[in-house]
């Protein structure tokens, strides 16, 4: 078991995982409409490639050469001292391992490294995820609704944790 950091080789992979896990976290909360507009708007590999090249950091976690996970980061986010965790999806059948635990773990201690003070997330307000970011001490700061075009909204949850 294994979490490193990827290139554009290995963004195929990301947008592998989206494709398995969008479907189960937000299947009861999205119109299918809506599912395929985002993953196209969010997942394709052109947009992937772009955050990459734009300061963007995408790590996967793997075991035995399989990719179980991915994490997308956003160090000195909106230009302040905090990291945002843009993108955090574990294969259905991986969740529940502490793979997620071990993602937040690497984010903290990224920030760290770059001296940024906050980690920063947003989670849809009825996805399950919520409860798990909550034990790790992240806190509800607002509530967000964000146009994505065509009539869609990600009705979000802002969600932070200071870092020490």
């Amino acid at each position: 078991m294994a979490i490193h950091r990827i290139g554009n080789d290995e963004i195929t992979k990301v947008r592998e995982i989206a494709m398995i896990t969008w479907p189960v976290a937000f299947g009861e909360i999205l119109s299918k409409e809506q599912l395929a507009y985002m993953m196209n708007m969010m997942y394709s590999e052109d947009v992937l490639e772009k955050q990459l090249h734009s300061g963007h950091e995408f790590y996967l976690y793997t075991e035995e050469g399989k990719a179980l996970g991915f994490m997308g980061i956003e160090p000195g986010y909106k230009g302040k001292s905090q990291l945002k965790i843009h993108k955090l999806y574990i294969l259905p059948n991986q969740q529940g391992k502490g793979i997620g635990q071990q993602f937040i773990a690497l984010a903290t201690e990224r920030a760290k490294e770059l001296k940024q003070n906050i980690l920063t997330l947003n989670v849809n307000r009825f996805n399950k995820a919520l409860h798990f970011y909550e034990k790790l001490g992240f806190a509800n700061m607002r509530s967000e609704d964000i146009d994505i075009g065509k009539g869609y909204l990600m009705e979000d949850y802002v969600m932070e944790k200071t870092i020490l």
